[in-house]
Protein backbone atom coordinates (compact mmCIF):
# COMPACT_ATOMS: atom_id res chain seq x y z
CA UNK A 1 0.00 0.00 0.00
CA UNK A 2 1.50 3.34 -1.11
CA UNK A 3 1.43 5.92 1.69
CA UNK A 4 1.94 9.67 1.46
CA UNK A 5 3.52 11.12 4.62
CA UNK A 6 2.84 14.82 5.14
CA UNK A 7 4.15 16.99 7.97
CA UNK A 8 3.58 20.55 9.02
CA UNK A 9 6.78 22.58 9.51
CA UNK A 10 6.56 25.21 12.27
CA UNK A 11 6.06 23.66 15.68
CA UNK A 12 6.05 20.15 14.20
CA UNK A 13 9.14 19.30 12.16
CA UNK A 14 10.93 22.54 13.09
CA UNK A 15 12.20 22.73 16.66
CA UNK A 16 12.00 25.72 18.99
CA UNK A 17 14.91 27.35 17.15
CA UNK A 18 13.01 27.25 13.84
CA UNK A 19 15.36 24.54 12.57
CA UNK A 20 15.16 20.90 11.55
CA UNK A 21 17.68 19.00 13.63
CA UNK A 22 20.48 17.16 11.91
CA UNK A 23 19.07 13.93 13.30
CA UNK A 24 15.69 14.57 11.69
CA UNK A 25 17.25 15.54 8.36
CA UNK A 26 19.46 12.46 8.22
CA UNK A 27 16.67 10.13 9.37
CA UNK A 28 14.07 11.42 6.91
CA UNK A 29 16.52 11.62 4.01
CA UNK A 30 17.53 8.03 4.66
CA UNK A 31 13.93 6.88 4.58
CA UNK A 32 13.17 8.88 1.41
CA UNK A 33 16.17 7.22 -0.25
CA UNK A 34 14.60 3.85 0.57
CA UNK A 35 11.30 4.80 -1.06
CA UNK A 36 9.22 6.72 1.49
CA UNK A 37 6.85 9.25 -0.11
CA UNK A 38 7.37 12.32 2.06
CA UNK A 39 6.55 16.02 1.82
CA UNK A 40 5.51 18.98 3.93
CA UNK A 41 2.49 21.28 4.07
CA UNK A 42 3.02 24.74 5.52
CA UNK A 43 1.55 28.21 5.84
CA UNK A 44 4.92 29.51 4.69
CA UNK A 45 5.83 30.43 1.13
CA UNK A 46 8.24 28.19 -0.76
CA UNK A 47 10.92 30.87 -0.33
CA UNK A 48 10.55 30.91 3.45
CA UNK A 49 10.06 27.16 3.76
CA UNK A 50 13.12 26.39 1.63
CA UNK A 51 15.32 28.31 4.05
CA UNK A 52 14.24 26.38 7.15
CA UNK A 53 13.96 23.05 5.28
CA UNK A 54 17.39 23.31 3.67
CA UNK A 55 19.02 19.90 3.41
CA UNK A 56 15.72 18.02 3.69
CA UNK A 57 15.09 15.62 0.80
CA UNK A 58 11.68 15.93 -0.82
CA UNK A 59 11.15 13.94 -4.00
CA UNK A 60 7.57 15.14 -4.54
CA UNK A 61 5.96 18.61 -4.60
CA UNK A 62 5.39 20.56 -1.39
CA UNK A 63 2.32 22.43 -0.17
CA UNK A 64 2.70 26.14 0.62
CA UNK A 65 0.47 28.97 1.83
CA UNK A 66 -1.81 26.56 3.71
CA UNK A 67 -2.71 24.80 0.47
CA UNK A 68 -3.08 27.74 -1.92
CA UNK A 69 -0.07 26.46 -3.89
CA UNK A 70 1.47 23.07 -4.68
CA UNK A 71 5.02 23.61 -5.89
CA UNK A 72 7.97 21.59 -7.14
CA UNK A 73 10.67 22.68 -4.65
CA UNK A 74 13.55 21.99 -7.04
CA UNK A 75 12.30 24.02 -10.00
CA UNK A 76 9.76 26.40 -8.45
CA UNK A 77 7.15 25.11 -10.90
CA UNK A 78 3.60 25.67 -9.64
CA UNK A 79 1.73 22.36 -9.93
CA UNK A 80 -1.57 23.73 -8.65
CA UNK A 81 -2.74 27.15 -7.47
CA UNK A 82 -5.89 28.72 -6.07
CA UNK A 83 -6.60 32.45 -6.25
CA UNK A 84 -9.43 34.78 -5.32
CA UNK A 85 -11.83 35.91 -8.00
CA UNK A 86 -11.66 39.65 -8.65
CA UNK A 87 -14.96 40.09 -6.83
CA UNK A 88 -13.67 38.18 -3.79
CA UNK A 89 -10.37 40.10 -3.70
CA UNK A 90 -12.25 43.40 -4.01
CA UNK A 91 -14.55 42.46 -1.15
CA UNK A 92 -11.69 41.45 1.15
CA UNK A 93 -9.70 44.59 0.36
CA UNK A 94 -12.79 46.72 1.00
CA UNK A 95 -13.36 45.19 4.44
CA UNK A 96 -9.70 45.55 5.36
CA UNK A 97 -9.66 49.19 4.28
CA UNK A 98 -12.85 49.98 6.19
CA UNK A 99 -11.31 48.53 9.35
CA UNK A 100 -7.96 50.29 8.97
CA UNK A 101 -6.02 47.04 8.55
CA UNK A 102 -2.51 47.02 7.07
CA UNK A 103 -2.29 43.64 5.32
CA UNK A 104 0.42 41.75 3.54
CA UNK A 105 -1.04 40.97 0.12
CA UNK A 106 0.28 37.92 -1.73
CA UNK A 107 -0.27 37.96 -5.48
CA UNK A 108 1.24 37.22 -8.84
CA UNK A 109 1.95 40.65 -10.34
CA UNK A 110 2.92 40.47 -14.00
CA UNK A 111 3.56 36.77 -13.48
CA UNK A 112 5.93 37.27 -10.53
CA UNK A 113 5.09 36.27 -6.94
CA UNK A 114 5.07 39.42 -4.79
CA UNK A 115 4.21 40.36 -1.20
CA UNK A 116 2.90 43.91 -1.18
CA UNK A 117 2.46 46.19 1.83
CA UNK A 118 2.18 49.89 2.65
CA UNK A 119 5.25 51.35 4.32
CA UNK A 120 5.08 53.66 7.32
CA UNK A 121 2.17 51.76 8.87
CA UNK A 122 4.00 48.66 10.09
CA UNK A 123 3.36 47.49 13.65
CA UNK A 124 5.88 45.46 15.65
CA UNK A 125 4.60 42.15 14.31
CA UNK A 126 4.88 43.20 10.68
CA UNK A 127 8.31 44.72 11.24
CA UNK A 128 9.51 41.44 12.72
CA UNK A 129 8.00 39.50 9.82
CA UNK A 130 9.91 41.68 7.36
CA UNK A 131 13.13 41.74 9.39
CA UNK A 132 13.49 37.96 9.61
CA UNK A 133 13.03 37.77 5.82
CA UNK A 134 15.44 40.50 4.79
CA UNK A 135 16.50 40.17 1.19
CA UNK A 136 13.29 38.38 0.17
CA UNK A 137 12.78 39.40 -3.45
CA UNK A 138 9.04 38.96 -3.19
CA UNK A 139 8.67 42.05 -1.00
CA UNK A 140 7.03 45.01 -2.71
CA UNK A 141 6.87 48.04 -0.39
CA UNK A 142 4.41 50.72 -1.50
CA UNK A 143 3.85 54.32 -0.45
CA UNK A 144 0.05 54.00 -0.42
CA UNK A 145 -2.76 51.57 -1.23
CA UNK A 146 -3.10 52.54 -4.91
CA UNK A 147 -1.44 49.34 -6.19
CA UNK A 148 -1.64 47.25 -3.02
CA UNK A 149 -4.24 44.84 -4.38
CA UNK A 150 -2.83 44.63 -7.90
CA UNK A 151 -2.37 41.31 -9.68
CA UNK A 152 -3.75 37.82 -9.17
CA UNK A 153 -4.26 37.81 -5.37
CA UNK A 154 -4.24 34.46 -3.60
CA UNK A 155 -3.57 35.21 0.10
CA UNK A 156 -3.93 37.95 2.73
CA UNK A 157 -2.18 38.15 6.09
CA UNK A 158 -2.80 40.64 8.89
CA UNK A 159 -0.54 40.66 11.95
CA UNK A 160 -1.70 42.35 15.16
CA UNK A 161 -3.15 41.78 18.64
CA UNK A 162 -5.93 39.21 18.89
CA UNK A 163 -8.49 41.84 19.96
CA UNK A 164 -7.74 43.90 16.86
CA UNK A 165 -8.06 40.95 14.51
CA UNK A 166 -11.04 39.16 16.05
CA UNK A 167 -13.73 41.35 14.39
CA UNK A 168 -12.15 40.70 10.99
CA UNK A 169 -11.95 36.98 11.70
CA UNK A 170 -15.64 36.90 12.55
CA UNK A 171 -16.50 38.60 9.25
CA UNK A 172 -14.50 36.28 7.01
CA UNK A 173 -14.93 33.04 8.97
CA UNK A 174 -18.67 33.44 8.61
CA UNK A 175 -18.50 33.98 4.86
CA UNK A 176 -18.69 30.80 2.79
CA UNK A 177 -16.49 32.25 0.04
CA UNK A 178 -13.37 32.23 2.20
CA UNK A 179 -11.19 30.15 4.48
CA UNK A 180 -9.90 32.15 7.44
CA UNK A 181 -7.62 31.26 10.35
CA UNK A 182 -6.64 33.23 13.44
CA UNK A 183 -3.81 31.89 15.55
CA UNK A 184 -0.93 33.10 17.65
CA UNK A 185 2.55 33.23 16.19
CA UNK A 186 4.79 30.55 17.69
CA UNK A 187 6.88 31.88 20.58
CA UNK A 188 5.51 35.41 19.99
CA UNK A 189 2.64 37.53 21.40
CA UNK A 190 1.12 38.66 18.10
CA UNK A 191 -1.58 36.87 16.11
CA UNK A 192 -1.83 36.09 12.41
CA UNK A 193 -5.12 36.46 10.55
CA UNK A 194 -4.89 34.63 7.24
CA UNK A 195 -7.54 34.84 4.53
CA UNK A 196 -7.52 32.55 1.51
CA UNK A 197 -9.89 31.11 -1.09
CA UNK A 198 -12.39 28.62 0.33
CA UNK A 199 -10.83 25.62 -1.37
CA UNK A 200 -7.32 26.56 -0.24
CA UNK A 201 -6.45 24.24 2.62
CA UNK A 202 -3.79 21.71 3.44
CA UNK A 203 -6.51 19.06 3.23
CA UNK A 204 -7.57 19.88 -0.33
CA UNK A 205 -3.96 20.18 -1.48
CA UNK A 206 -3.08 16.83 0.09
CA UNK A 207 -6.01 15.14 -1.63
CA UNK A 208 -4.82 16.58 -4.94
CA UNK A 209 -1.22 15.50 -4.29
CA UNK A 210 -2.37 12.03 -3.24
CA UNK A 211 -4.16 11.72 -6.57
CA UNK A 212 -1.23 13.02 -8.64
CA UNK A 213 1.25 10.73 -6.88
CA UNK A 214 -1.07 7.69 -6.94
CA UNK A 215 -0.99 7.10 -3.19
CA UNK A 216 -3.51 4.90 -1.38
CA UNK A 217 -3.43 6.53 2.04
CA UNK A 218 -2.21 9.59 3.95
CA UNK A 219 -0.43 9.86 7.30
CA UNK A 220 0.00 13.40 8.63
CA UNK A 221 1.72 15.24 11.49
CA UNK A 222 0.87 18.64 12.98
CA UNK A 223 0.64 20.93 15.96
CA UNK A 224 -1.87 23.75 15.35
CA UNK A 225 -5.52 24.43 14.57
CA UNK A 226 -4.80 25.01 10.88
CA UNK A 227 -3.78 21.33 10.75
CA UNK A 228 -7.28 20.14 11.70
CA UNK A 229 -8.57 19.86 8.10
CA UNK A 230 -5.42 17.91 7.20
CA UNK A 231 -6.05 15.51 10.09
CA UNK A 232 -9.68 15.05 9.07
CA UNK A 233 -8.77 13.68 5.63
CA UNK A 234 -5.83 11.53 6.79
CA UNK A 235 -6.00 7.80 7.32
CA UNK A 236 -3.82 8.29 10.40
CA UNK A 237 -2.70 11.54 12.02
CA UNK A 238 -0.30 12.33 14.83
CA UNK A 239 -0.02 15.42 16.99
CA UNK A 240 3.35 16.32 18.47
CA UNK A 241 3.39 16.61 22.28
CA UNK A 242 3.52 20.43 22.06
CA UNK A 243 0.37 20.58 19.89
CA UNK A 244 -2.76 22.48 20.89
CA UNK A 245 -5.43 20.45 22.73
CA UNK A 246 -7.92 20.83 19.85
CA UNK A 247 -5.58 18.98 17.51
CA UNK A 248 -4.63 16.29 20.03
CA UNK A 249 -8.33 15.52 20.45
CA UNK A 250 -8.54 14.66 16.73
CA UNK A 251 -5.27 12.74 16.51
CA UNK A 252 -4.73 9.02 16.08
CA UNK A 253 -2.00 9.42 18.66
CA UNK A 254 0.37 11.87 20.32
CA UNK A 255 4.10 11.56 19.58
CA UNK A 256 7.24 13.19 20.98
CA UNK A 257 7.52 16.98 20.71
CA UNK A 258 9.13 19.04 17.97
CA UNK A 259 12.18 19.52 20.20
CA UNK A 260 12.49 15.74 20.57
CA UNK A 261 12.44 14.85 16.85
CA UNK A 262 8.98 13.35 17.24
CA UNK A 263 8.15 13.12 13.52
CA UNK A 264 11.49 11.60 12.48
CA UNK A 265 11.44 9.06 15.31
CA UNK A 266 7.90 7.96 14.45
CA UNK A 267 8.78 7.62 10.75
CA UNK A 268 11.89 5.60 11.57
CA UNK A 269 9.89 3.19 13.71
CA UNK A 270 6.69 2.79 11.70
CA UNK A 271 6.81 4.13 8.12
CA UNK A 272 8.76 1.19 6.61
CA UNK A 273 5.70 -0.99 7.05
CA UNK A 274 3.92 0.97 4.32
CA UNK A 275 6.57 1.30 1.64
CA UNK A 276 8.91 -1.67 2.04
Amino acid sequence: MRTLYVTDLDGTLLNGNDQISQYSIETINGLVAKGMQFTYATARSLVSASVVAKGLSTTIPVIAYNGALIINPDTGEVISSLSFTKEEADYVSGVLQENGANPLVYAYVDGVERVSYVTGRENEGIRRYLDVRKGDRRFRPLKDETYLYQGNVFYFTCIADREELLPLYEIFAGDGRFRCTLQQELYRPEYFLEIMPKKASKAEAIKRLKEIWHCDRVVSFGDAVNDIPMFEISDACYAVANAVPELKARATGVIASNDEDGVAKWLLQYSHISYR
